[in-house]
Parts: C-alpha cells; sequence; structure tokens
C-alpha cells in the first residue's frame, strides 16, 4: 500500500507540469493580455486610471514628462507592436512590460512560476489589491457552500433511490420515477435556476426566498440559529438548481450498478442459503455495487465545487471561485487564472488517490501493490 502511495504521489509532479505547460503555451498564443487590456482602456484619455492599475504614482513620470496622450493624431499603429498603444511612451510600455514579467523570456517565465507554485507563493492579482491566496480565501465560502451541500444531498437522496428503484425495477414506482429523474436530467441548471426565481424569488407569483447573496445584510447582529437558518434559506434555490442534473445522473448510476450485481451468480447463491433479503442487498451487494459510484465521486465533487457552479453564482449574485475563475480569464488576470488551476488540479489528483485508497476499504479483495501505475 505504501508503495503505491509513493508511486501514485510521485506520478502528480510530471502531471500537474504537463497541465500547467500546456496551459502557458496557450496562453502564449491567446491574443490579448494584462498590457493589452491597459493600453485599450487608458490610451490616450483616463491616466489617472492607468496609473492606478498600474501601481505608481504621477511623480514616477514626472521625470518622463508624463504619459504623452497628444500622439493620437499620430500615424503609426502602436508601440512596441501594441495596437491601440499611440500617445503613449515606449518607456511607458516597457515599464509596463517589467512589471508584469513580459520583458523576460517564455521558458524562464514558466520555470519562475512553477519554482513559486511549488513554494506556494502565488503572488498578487494583476487588476486586484490583494494575494491571489487571499482572493481564493475570499471566495471560498461561496464554492464550499454550493459544492459540499449539493454533493451531499444529492448523493444522499440519489442513493437509496437509486438502490430501490433496482430493487423494484420495472414497478410502477420505477416507471414514474425514472420519468421524474430523466425530466430533471434535460433541464438545464441555468433554467431551472431561472424558473425558481421567478416561481419564489420574487418573480411573477411569490417571494419566499431572496434573490441574492449567501447572507442577509444583518447575518452578524443575529443569534446563531438565526444565523443558522439565514444561512440555508439563502441557499435553497441555488442548492436545488444545482442539484437536479446531479440528483439524476446519480440515481440512475446507482440503479444500473445494483442490477448488475443483483443478477449476477454470487447473489442467487447467497440466497439459495436462506440468506434475507436485506442481508444480501446491504452486506453482498451492496460494497460491490458502490466501487462504481465511488470512482465517479472525484469527478462529480469537483465539479460542483469549483466549476459547475459558474452560472448558478451568476444568476444567484454569489461570488464564489466559478465567478471569479470566468472573469480572470476574460480580463487576463494571469496570476489568478495559473494558480487556481495549480491549486485545483492538485486537489483533484489528491481526491482521485482517496477515491482508490477507498476502494480497498470497501472491498479488501483489491489489492493496490500488485498494481501498475
Amino acid at each position: 500500500m505504501g508503495a503505491y502511495i509513493v508511486r501514485r504521489l510521485l506520478l502528480m509532479i510530471p502531471t500537474i507540469l504537463g497541465i500547467m505547460a500546456v496551459s502557458f503555451l496557450v496562453i502564449q498564443f491567446a491574443p490579448g493580455g494584462p498590457v493589452e487590456r491597459i493600453i485599450a482602456q487608458m490610451s490616450g484619455t483616463n491616466v489617472d486610471a492607468l496609473t492606478r492599475v498600474t501601481g505608481t504614482v504621477e511623480g514616477d513620470f514626472a521625470g518622463q514628462g508624463g504619459v504623452d496622450t497628444s500622439g493620437a493624431e499620430q500615424e503609426d499603429d502602436g508601440v512596441g507592436g501594441y495596437r491601440g498603444a499611440r500617445g503613449l511612451s515606449p518607456q511607458f510600455i516597457a515599464q509596463l512590460e517589467a512589471q508584469y514579467g513580459f520583458d523576460r523570456p517564455p521558458l524562464e517565465r514558466f520555470a519562475s512560476m512553477i519554482w513559486d507554485y511549488l513554494r506556494f507563493d502565488f503572488g498578487e492579482s494583476y487588476f486586484r489589491d490583494i494575494s491571489v491566496v487571499d482572493l481564493v480565501l475570499e471566495k471560498m465560502p461561496v464554492s464550499i457552500s454550493l459544492g459540499l451541500w449539493m454533493t451531499l444531498i444529492s448523493y444522499g437522496i440519489s442513493i437509496p433511490l437509486g438502490i430501490t428503484k433496482a430493487v423494484r425495477d420495472g414497478s410502477r414506482f420505477d416507471v414514474w420515477t425514472s420519468g421524474v429523474i430523466i425530466m430533471g436530467y434535460a433541464i438545464p441548471g441555468f433554467l431551472f435556476a431561472i424558473l425558481l426565481i421567478v416561481l419564489f424569488a420574487g418573480g411573477s407569483f411569490w417571494s419566499i426566498f431572496p434573490l441574492r447573496g449567501l447572507t442577509s445584510d444583518n447575518f452578524a447582529s443575529l443569534p446563531f440559529h438565526l444565523q443558522v437558518l439565514d444561512y440555508f434559506w439563502h441557499l435553497t434555490l441555488p442548492i436545488i438548481a444545482m442539484a437536479v442534473g446531479a440528483f439524476a445522473t446519480t440515481t440512475l448510476l446507482t440503479k444500473n450498478s445494483f442490477l448488475d450485481e443483483i443478477r449476477k451468480q454470487y447473489v442467487i447463491t447467497a440466497r439459495a442459503k436462506g440468506l434475507t433479503e436485506r442481508r444480501v442487498l446491504y452486506r453482498h451487494v451492496f460494497r460491490n455495487a458502490m466501487l462504481l459510484i465511488i470512482a465517479s465521486f472525484p469527478g462529480a465533487f469537483i465539479g460542483a465545487f469549483f466549476s459547475g457552479s459558474l452560472l448558478i453564482e451568476t444568476i444567484f449574485s454569489l461570488d464564489g471561485l466559478g465567478l471569479l475563475g470566468f472573469e480572470s480569464v476574460l480580463n487576463r488576470d494571469y496570476p489568478v487564472v495559473f494558480a487556481t488551476l495549480y491549486i485545483f488540479s492538485l486537489l483533484g489528483l489528491i481526491i482521485g488517490l482517496i477515491s482508490d485508497l477507498t476502494y480497498m476499504w470497501i472491498d479488501p479483495r483489491i489489492d493496490f501493490e500488485s498494481r501498475e501505475v
């Protein structure tokens, strides 16, 4: 077991390097960037905003005569290859490139980034006056709330329901629940979220649940039991909207997995020995059928926790990691993009390892020492 864990941990190193290298290479060919974004926003007009974004003061440019915006009538297309940079001095463009590290070769920048990430030094956001770690921690409560509760509720309902459908396969209960499940799977989460808002959040019908945020404005002044109620009051609609698709997928996966196991010879043998149906189902079938469910858990958890909630966060005005990642890509905030990619990839690999180790806990017949990675 120990050797297998060590091999898996060592395999994480080239995997992470490959993910980061491919992502870094794609960024090199992607149009736009932090420098281009600042030039596009501030070219020839808003010197104050430009000074604020680049973290400099007006006195820094005094020796260079400030930022020359009088060149708007010039015929050249840009400075240093940047379109729209007319009127900005080459010295200022060079200063921007040096500030963001783009004055160095790509390979050197990549090596420096990996070395910093190995020491868990993720730097600061380009366009927010805050470190990447603090920014992620600031958005974490929303994503934890959505991902954790959605996963617990989804699995807590889907697994018992899937088992019941497998046991009562072909019955009237199985037929009508399958219809409801397929309908839930077919409805996009964001569309269902809009429907919930229209019905229950002050749309055209009732105003029962809040429309935005994770807590109320007076949350800090509420007693503890009311804080708990307020928290779940705000979470109700987003969790329902997110859980619809996952609920359907996990239920059908559980049913099919149990059906496959129930039809095997060892189940017939156990019944022939006089074991009760409950003992056969939960003592013999359960641990074998659950292996497939456990295998799907890491992907479902990571998807719900970090990326699957983007549209739900936007619709319900929840400022979480999904929205942060989307905005960072749009704004070319590369420290946030690469840091979150590194953190989430590493976490996904670790959860995958934990998932594999859970197999042995459920079924001791699995021997990792005899497996090749």
